[in-house]
């Protein structure tokens, strides 16, 4: 039997890629740290979500297959959200596959790894 274990995401700073992702979902370090190879984060405690961090030479992809979705509950709560994490250090990626009423906004991390800010209360 499978079950999921972690979603890992290539970084070539780890230092830079820990303290965003720590900051941005009030993780905390659980393995590793901003000098390891490897190093996972996530909510205290057993059975919480872990976010894993492996060193890349690679590049990002720029449409990416895989990537995550972080929920506001509201547009409000989705333009606060981006606010801060801009301000952490993510950046809003100019996307040219936006349908044409969104509930998401598409955001690179300090390392350019793609991910969503979606608006859950969007009809």
């Amino acid at each position: 039997m499978l079950k999921m274990g972690l979603i890992v995401l290539g970084v070539t700073d780890m230092r830079r890629a820990v303290e965003f992702w720590t900051e941005a979902l009030g993780f905390e370090v659980v393995v590793g740290g901003p000098d390891a190879r490897w190093t996972e984060v996530g909510l205290a405690g057993p059975g919480g979500a872990v976010l894993a961090f492996q060193h890349s030479d690679v590049a990002p992809e720029r449409y990416p297959r895989l990537h995550l979705d972080l929920y506001a509950d509201d547009a409000a709560d989705q333009k606060e959200q981006i606010r801060r994490l801009v301000a952490l250090g993510a950046s809003e990626v100019d996307w040219d596959l936006y349908p044409e009423d969104p509930d998401f906004v598409v955001l690179a991390d300090p390392d350019g790894n793609r991910f969503c800010v979606v608006d859950v209360s969007h009809g």
